[in-house]
């Protein structure tokens, strides 16, 4: 049955970020809009050069459009407990329900650390109800070349020139005079349009499998996957969804996990905070196998451990983020033709924040093998070495400054968290050894740990303000900065107890003053902390959900209900978050979806959960 239908909205030529769901297949992704176009595709892979960006550029950027002539409104689902989208577009003349995904192999295992996907974009146009003239018309970004082969259209893409790229339809396409390859056709009820583009490296005939067949196993082997996910908490369905999301963004063959699908959505209409986020950062993934491990689901942990720590050993020390062939990300440049989402410009490739110094990456990469080995994993001698090696690298850094969970681009500071996190690296360190019976300095680290830790409760807290800081006080007992939404984050990670009456007073201190209204927070207040960057941004959605935990854990169970109900009732209509909320208007701001808001979403409702239980059974 059809979809409900929605009339569609532009501001400044463009569709809201909301307006988009996402398909993928573990190897890249495409975003499709509410109006049967896809803005948004990169090939062959996430971080590879977006061979569509009409999302950054309504003009200049390239889409893939399948739409009914004289498009009136526009509505999306989601095949059950799947990445198959389906967008139902309400025309002059009828009704057309397209579907859309990027197809997995037959008997596809998501689990398997090998491709799943047929390096296929499917787009299947079916008219439901009435007749509608249809339009079809792929439009790169770049000036391409275009022959016909084998009854398909090959595209020569100059940013990829070694890249095969084929679109094939199951109607007779045209080039234009603007260099876009389309048609259109007036198709009745019952009939259908299909259209594929494929990279794959083949230019074989592409209809000869049945469109029909191909969304059904890709579905069911998202089904296969999901049908593994252990929660029966508040808001299920959207767990499920952040869950689907999260996998939509895990790059299978290797085990790295996107921090988001785009680059350079804005953090602030107009502004300049515009980065690229198709990158893999150690702690945003950590954060997103720590969710899937909660509910069920492990392998992705174990794949993310794997890949990071082969990084580690290579290169000789942590990186913050790597791209997906394990190096770095290249060097951030600024786009000289696209102009940004509604004029936001710079538009942003690589990612300047890649060679900052950051501290938390040893705690992270230290809890998520505490994961690995409290789920039965095994540690070698050379796992181990790893393992003490970065430890000891968390014992000597942990004094210098960093730049932060938040990346700041000015001078750095010695941020709380960051120590925190050099704490949680040595303790999660000691906490393996014990089980596993390995050899280690014991004394000399637990020694270590005591330091640390009683530095981030005495030089972190101002007795004066009654609550943590930023940053840890100089030796004068000054400079301890504002208040960060991420000091929250402190009693999930098991440094300060969530109950401990500091937190608690920290707890009221950020949501006070770091208030963005209805249940919204900051990251901090620009005013107070220079980041080096001008202008501002919206209101972060994980803080919120960090904010659902310290509730939770303080026995304050209506009111974590409440504010988790409230956050998942900003999704769009798909279950999907980006990574910032304007809080004036509830629009999405900054790179979508994003890893971070969906994987706080998954922790606060299984955490909710669990004390919810634990309330109904000490009744």
């Amino acid at each position: 049955m059809p979809g409900t239908t929605h009339p569609l909205t532009r501001v400044d030529g463009f569709l809201p970020i909301e307006d988009h769901g996402l398909v993928g297949d573990g190897a890249t992704c495409a975003l499709v809009g509410r109006d049967g176009s896809i803005p948004w595709l990169c090939l062959p892979e996430f971080d590879s050069p977006p061979f569509l960006a009409g999302l950054l550029d309504a003009d200049r950027g390239g889409t893939f459009t399948l739409a009914p002539r004289g498009l009136r409104a526009g509505g999306q689902r989601y095949l059950d407990e799947s990445n198959v989208l389906v967008t139902v577009l309400e025309g002059l003349d009828g009704v057309v329900e397209l579907t859309d995904c990027m197809t997995l192999r037959s008997g596809a295992d998501l689990e398997e650390l090998v491709p799943a996907g047929r390096s296929e974009l499917l787009r299947v146009a079916r008219v439901v109800s009435g007749s509608a003239e249809l339009e079809v018309r792929l439009a790169p970004r770049d000036d391409v070349r275009v022959t016909r082969e084998s009854g398909a259209w090959r595209i020569h893409w100059p940013a990829r020139p070694d890249l095969v790229v084929v679109l094939w339809c199951s109607h007779d396409l045209d080039v234009a005079p603007d260099g876009s390859i389309g048609a259109r056709a007036r198709l009745r009820a019952g009939e259908r349009l299909t259209a594929s583009l494929h990279w794959s490296g083949s230019t074989r005939l592409l209809d000869r499998v049945d469109p029909a067949r191909l969304v059904h196993q890709t579905a069911q082997a998202w089904r296969a996957w999901a049908g593994k996910l252990e929660y029966e908490g508040p808001q299920r369905g959207l767990v499920l969804r952040s869950a689907l999301a999260l996998k939509a963004l895990d790059h299978v063959p290797s085990g790295a996990i996107m921090a988001a699908a785009t680059s350079s959505l804005p953090e602030e209409i107009g502004g300049v905070r515009n980065w690229d986020y198709r990158y893999t950062w150690v702690r945003d993934a950590a954060f997103s196998t720590y969710a899937l491990r909660r509910v069920g689901m492990p392998a992705e942990s174990s794949a993310f451990l794997a890949w990071t720590l082969t990084n580690v050993e290579r290169d000789g020390r942590p990186h913050l983020m790597y791209a997906l062939d394990g190096g770095q990300p290249p060097p951030e440049t600024e786009d000289a033709v696209l102009s940004g989402y509604r004029g936001s410009g710079p538009v942003r490739w690589g990612n300047g924040a890649a060679g900052q110094t950051q501290h938390d990456v040893y705690g992270e990469l230290l809890d998520v093998a505490w994961g690995w080995v409290g789920s039965g994993g095994p540690v070698d001698d050379h796992l181990w070495r790893v393992l003490c090696d970065l430890t000891e690298a968390a014992i000597e850094n942990w004094t210098t400054p960093d730049h932060g969970i938040w990346e700041v681009r000015s001078s750095g500071r010695p941020f709380t968290y960051s120590v925190a996190m050099c704490a949680v690296a040595v303790e999660r360190a000691l906490r393996i050894a014990e089980a596993r019976g390995l050899d280690h300095p014991r004394d000399r680290w637990r020694t270590e740990l005591d330091r640390i830790r009683t530095a981030v409760l005495e030089r972190a807290w101002d007795p004066d303000r009654g609550t943590f800081t930023e940053q840890l006080a100089d030796d004068d007992g000054g400079g301890r900065g504002g208040l960060d939404a991420s000091l929250l984050a402190l009693p999930l990670r098991g440094v300060v107890a969530v109950d401990d009456p500091r937190m608690v007073a920290t707890t009221e201190a950020v949501r006070r003053h770091l208030d963005a209204g209805d249940g919204l927070l900051y990251r901090y207040r620009h005013e107070e902390s220079d980041d080096g960057l001008p202008g501002g941004e919206g209101a972060f959605l994980l803080c919120s959900f960090w904010l659902v935990d310290n509730l939770t854990g303080q026995g304050r169970l209506d009111e974590a209900h409440d504010l988790f109900d409230s956050l998942c009732g900003r999704t769009n209509h798909l279950g999907l978050l980006s990574e910032e909320i304007d809080p004036g208007s509830g629009a999405f701001l900054g790179n979508f979806p994003q890893a971070f808001s969906h994987l706080g979403l998954i922790a606060s409702g299984v955490t909710l959960a669990r004390a919810e239980a634990e309330q109904r059974d000490a009744r």
